[in-house]
């Protein structure tokens, strides 16, 4: 029960995290006058998720390397991270780009997001067990 409640602990710091960042970065954003053809794609998002990857990589390598508790791993991976990262999000930005007829970057969003979170949780597990060995 304990473990449950700290795992909610957990959640609701990722939900704050990626209320901050998202926020910075759209702020960030807003400013830049520079926009360019990729300038349509929810960059905050992106970055949210392709990072929350990378530190669930992360965790899990140091968790594999037995540097990291399974009830920790739980707690800042499910949690954490759980909260922090936003698939829903993703997968709703690129039905709006779609819907806005700007098919192509719906398929970037979708596509690039999706490698570039498979390659930063990969970097991420590479880098924990490689602490470990």
């Amino acid at each position: 029960m304990v473990l449950a409640l700290l795992i909610g602990v957990g959640g609701g710091a990722g939900a704050a995290a990626r209320f901050l960042v998202d926020d910075l970065v759209t702020r960030r954003r807003a400013g830049s006058r520079r926009r360019g053809p990729l300038g349509a794609l929810p960059w905050a998002t992106i970055i949210i998720n392709v990072s929350g990857s990378f530190l669930l990589g992360l965790l899990t390598g140091l968790t594999a390397a037995h540097l990291l508790s399974a009830d920790l791993a739980a707690v800042t991976g499910t949690g954490f991270c759980g909260g922090y990262t936003t698939f829903s999000t993703a997968t709703v930005e690129t039905l709006r780009l779609a819907r806005r007829r700007e098919a192509s970057l719906a398929v970037v969003n979708a596509l690039g997001t999706t490698t570039a979170a498979l390659v930063a949780a990969g970097v991420g597990w590479w880098l924990g067990a490689t602490l470990g060995s």
